[in-house]
């Protein structure tokens, strides 16, 4: 996979990220289990957008050797 494609992944992630920010917002979530749950895949898109974002450092550094 190339670097990319790894930044296309990356934006998708970014955008849905927004999505559910501005869902919270909005005042969208139904009760506080739904809360917790649109929190914890808030965080696992960042926690993926991370992870990208090191393996493309990883490949910038391959690349430059």
């Amino acid at each position: 996979m190339d670097r990319k494609a790894l930044n296309y992944v990356s934006s998708k992630l970014e955008d849905r990220r927004k999505e559910l920010l501005e869902f919270l917002g909005d005042g969208g979530v139904k009760d506080f289990a739904h809360y917790k749950e649109v929190c914890g895949v808030i965080r696992g898109l960042q926690t993926a957008q991370l992870d990208i974002a090191d393996l493309v450092r990883k490949f910038k550094e391959f690349e430059d050797e």
